[in-house]
């Protein structure tokens, strides 16, 4: 939220403008050279103009967690992903800070120059 430059107000407003990757995954006997950052390519390069078709406003940027006790990230650095940090091992549901996680860091990729701003923007 921090490195968008969102408060609580304008990120509930404009949540809905950033996309979350939730699974990607190649096992690791699926061998063949560079699929990983091609798949990711093909997504970011897609998913604005499905996105618009599909839900009717914008996505301005994609975002991603990974397990960092499991996964190093490579995949989304070579796809041109920026690590912003890593979460806090909590969820988004643990108002009361009970419940632990695994602490993942945060990857985003901008799907336009000024996504800061059309992320902060009070208009699609």
């Amino acid at each position: 939220d921090a490195f968008i430059g969102w408060d609580r107000p304008t990120r509930e407003r404009n949540l809905q403008r950033l996309t979350n990757n939730t699974r990607f995954l190649i096992p690791p006997w699926v061998q063949v050279p560079h699929l990983a950052s091609h798949v990711l390519g093909l997504i970011t390069r897609r998913i604005r103009a499905d996105w618009q078709a599909k839900y009717g406003h914008p996505v301005h940027a994609l975002e991603t967690f990974v397990d960092r006790s499991r996964f190093k990230g490579t995949c989304y650095r070579a796809a041109n992903w920026r690590r912003l940090g890593e979460t806090r091992g909590r969820t988004r549901n643990d108002r009361h800070k009970r419940i632990h996680v695994p602490v993942k860091d945060v990857y985003l990729y901008p799907l336009v120059a000024n996504f800061r701003e059309a992320l902060r923007d009070d208009h699609p």
